[in-house]
């Protein structure tokens, strides 16, 4: 009926056209959306706001027009101007009802459209440190990109997911140095362990993995091999480093480490590390129904040579200059609050400078457009990411940037509590074990991606209607109950002999129109990257099907009214098994 209304729309322009009242090269884009209040009628238009002005007419005065020029249709009922200029259409139920056999029709393809074909979009999501495994924090990343990658294809898209693996910064020298300074616990050397290494058991374990396939090889005294970092931190008593700079004795914790062990030595504690938990973060994932077409490596940015071909062309561009050794990125003139160093005085290069190369290299990939899908704390990374690229000649607005807030997890009335120190933290695999993968994806994506969410682990395994994913879950097992009722019973559904004119009443049509507007919604969702807008329609649908359902009988002698009804379920079942395969959730067939 939507696209009907556009060819309607289409014509009215056309005459209007003819009678010389809008030029012949005006032709605006008409937009045809679903009436937020039925009250108002089912669909409207802004075209004549929009096209007021190229016809030198007020909007109201133009609204008259068009509707003047619309063409009659006997599935159009009544045809309204309201507010500034708003053309609001009253569709006739039976001709809203005729669209319903498509749904069975196109089956999984109802709601997927083409909008997007010729695209070429990545996006880029969790990329957390594989310094330990995933928390909690990390799964709400990993089902938002997810369900919005999940989205864009649903519309034509070409859509590639990435995950870009850190393995080459400060922080898994920490995990390497942390697993060395294990490893020599075991080995029985007597060692203070730094308050800001890593200090999760399962470092333990790497160490312990370490010795038995090596033995005590690696074994230097302690007391040798770091005799040059400064063994006189103050703590207090919970081990904290009250005097002294805790940053500094990292570091030289890990030079130490670098220089008695050698390159190749140390390399072994480096990729231990490092494969351990990038295999442990990589089955996690994939558990949870996330995948990616590729592991980009930090690493791979130096040795593909893209890092420094990156900073020759900020400095060949005019965008760097050097201050006591460094190099800066002038980002001041692209917008940001202050300049970014790019190389250190030892001719080390920042994050920063990885983040260029490789946002450089995702655009020099040919991507139209790229999506990042960082942490609220990467807040302050937007700007100067976006103003490197304006100093590449990159247009910035390429690159969309969409923060996922934190979670915080409740038990009822009661806050779960969280905390990295020492690695006690809510890992991802055991919120998934205890509330199952559905419930954890759905929950993920029901509120804006910017918004906090709190995570009820006792709702999200509560068998009730005040547990959402529940809820749409059982509606669709409703149907497939109903399906093999009917089975049973020798009945059959042939979609070309269903006469739905039998569905008669205002919850009938309200749920047919629902479940219509499925395509518009899944268009919608997508663009404006809004998984929650799909999550919350499932489960109006719900809703309205558990309310019509529960007071109304589908199997009924009336073959005429018996074959409508289970049409109408039918139908109501492939829209959820579709939207809840974007959200990556099951549509069980029993419950």
């Amino acid at each position: 009926m939507k696209q009907r209304i556009h060819e309607l729309l289409q014509t009215a322009l056309t005459e209007l056209r003819a009678q010389g009242k809008i030029a012949d090269d005006f032709t605006p884009n008409i937009l045809v959306e679903r009436c937020r209040d039925r009250a108002h009628g089912d669909w409207a238009t802004n075209l004549a706001m929009i096209s007021a002005k190229a016809a030198g007419l007020r909007p109201r005065d133009m609204a008259d027009l068009i509707v003047s020029a619309l063409p009659q249709d006997p599935g159009i009922r009544k045809v309204e101007i309201a507010g500034p200029g708003f053309i609001n259409i009253t569709v006739d139920d039976q001709a809203e009802l005729a669209a319903l056999p498509t749904i069975l029709q196109q089956g999984e393809r109802f709601g997927r459209s083409q909008r997007g074909a010729g695209q070429y979009l990545q996006v880029e999501f969790v990329s957390a440190n594989p310094t330990s495994s995933l928390h909690v924090g990390h799964g709400r990343g990993a089902a938002y990109g997810m369900t919005v990658a999940n989205l864009l294809e649903s519309q034509g898209y070409l859509v590639d997911r990435e995950y870009y693996v850190n393995d080459a910064g400060r922080q898994m020298d920490i995990l390497a140095t942390s697993t060395f300074l294990r490893y020599l616990e075991l080995c029985g050397e007597e060692l203070s362990f730094p308050v800001n290494g890593y200090r999760g058991n399962y470092v333990i374990d790497m160490a312990r993995e370490l010795q038995t396939t090596h033995g005590d090889i690696f074994r230097h005294s302690s007391a040798e091999i770091f005799a040059g970092v400064a063994t006189d931190e103050q703590r207090d008593a919970q081990g904290e480093i009250i005097g002294g700079d805790k940053e500094a004795h990292i570091d030289d914790l890990i030079a130490a480490a670098r220089q008695g062990l050698g390159a190749i030595s140390y390399g072994i504690f480096f990729s231990k590390a490092l494969n351990t938990i990038l295999e442990d973060i990589q089955d996690d994932l994939a558990e949870f129904g996330v995948t990616f077409k590729r592991w980009y490596s930090e690493k791979s940015l130096v040795d593909s040579g893209a890092l420094p071909r990156a900073l020759e062309r900020l400095q060949q561009a005019g965008a760097t200059y050097t201050q006591d050794g460094a190099l800066w990125f002038r980002s001041t003139d692209y917008g940001d609050d202050k300049d970014r160093v790019l190389m250190r005085d030892n001719g080390q290069t920042t994050y920063f400078a990885s983040d260029v190369a490789y946002h450089l290299d995702k655009f020099e990939r040919g991507y139209q457009r790229v999506i990042n899908i960082w942490g609220a704390d990467h807040h302050g990374y937007i700007l100067r990411v976006s103003a490197a690229l304006q100093a590449l000649g990159i247009d910035p607005s390429r690159l969309e940037v969409r923060l996922v807030q934190f979670v915080t997890l409740w038990r009822g009335s009661e806050q779960v509590q969280m905390s990295s120190r020492s690695g006690q933290f809510i890992t991802l695999r055991e919120l998934r074990q205890e509330v199952g993968n559905d419930a954890a994806r759905f929950y993920y994506i029901t509120r804006k991606s910017e918004q906090h969410i709190d995570f009820d682990l006792q709702l999200a395994t509560a068998q009730s209607k005040d547990n959402p994913v529940y809820y749409i879950q059982y509606a669709h097992a409703r149907v497939c109950s109903v399906r093999n009722k009917l089975s049973e019973m020798g009945y059959s559904l042939d979609t070309s002999k269903v006469d739905l004119s039998a569905l008669n009443t205002e919850a009938e049509h309200e749920l047919a129109q629902l479940l219509l507007s499925f395509p518009e919604l899944l268009s919608r969702a997508a663009e404006e990257r809004e998984p929650h807008q799909l999550a919350n329609y499932l489960r109006d649908v719900a809703a309205a099907f558990h309310a019509w359902y529960n007071g109304t009988k589908v199997i009924v002698e009336d073959t005429r009214l018996r074959q409508a009804r289970f049409m109408l379920c039918e139908c109501l079942a492939q829209v959820l098994h579709n939207g809840l395969t974007l959200l990556g959730v099951s549509a069980p067939q029993h419950m």
